[in-house]
């Protein structure tokens, strides 16, 4: 059965352009025009989904709610891979973009190449498992990576992350004490056919660090190798 990917935005044609390129791959598309009808769609108003969504493009600049606002509400009783999509350059906006809950984000202007990678990304990894075949969970000290399920515990308590930010952790707790590079983390992550800055990986390693309370000056789980990339740090957790 085709993916549906929903596309939250008020100009057409940016709706025309993105449905086009996403129907040649395959998918089925919805569309809404502003945040209300784009929770009809998503079945949190007036009644159930016609159509069960599996991918949210959502524009920031919506007409009614605010994007930020509506993903908030979205939040409440979904968990729907949901890519912001933003005209605000501004390191903040993005991280209020994913600390409430985005799973990802792409910039404005965006190729649309871009964007179908995004998307074809985000299937791969919902239909991987992607984990190391030999465990079910990673624990170092107090944190618990329970890869099975795709939580994290820490100390007893659950840590909620975003989609993609639990697969930067996995990652990179796989690969203790050794460096990887944001170009591999991307491959790693978001796949090889990746559009876009290499700097996306610092914004989730940012919300990462502050779901978790990690202070990035003096870390307990994941430092910054700088001009390379970041590495897990299990000698420093308290066991």
């Amino acid at each position: 059965m085709a993916r549906t990917v929903l596309v939250v935005d008020d100009e057409p044609n940016i709706r025309d352009l993105l449905r086009e390129y996403l129907v040649a791959e395959g998918y089925q598309v919805l569309e809404a025009d502003s945040g209300t009808s784009a929770l009809q769609e998503l079945g949190l108003l007036d009644g159930p989904a016609t159509t069960p969504v599996d991918l949210v493009l959502l524009d920031i600049g919506l007409p009614d709610l605010d994007g930020l606002q509506m993903l908030s509400q979205l939040r409440r009783s979904s968990q729907v891979y949901v890519i912001l999509v933003t005209a605000r350059a501004e390191e903040t906006d993005k991280l209020v973009g994913l600390t409430v809950g985005a799973d990802d984000y792409i910039t404005k202007p965006f190729s649309v190449r871009e964007v179908v990678a995004r998307v074809k990304a985000a299937f791969r990894r919902m239909d991987s498992d992607a984990r190391p075949e030999d465990a079910d969970a990673i624990v170092v000290g107090d944190l618990r990576i329970d890869l099975a399920a795709r939580e994290v515990w820490q100390a007893g308590t659950l840590v909620e992350l975003t989609t993609l930010d639990f697969d930067l952790l996995a990652a990179l707790a796989a690969n203790p004490g050794r460096v990887l590079s944001r170009v591999q983390l991307l491959e790693k992550i978001w796949g090889y056919d990746f559009y876009g800055d290499e700097r996306v990986v610092d914004v989730h390693i940012r919300t990462m660090r502050k779901a978790l309370g990690d202070d990035p000056l003096n870390p307990r789980y994941i430092a910054t190798v700088r001009g390379v990339g970041y590495k897990f740090l299990p000698a420093r957790i308290p066991s």
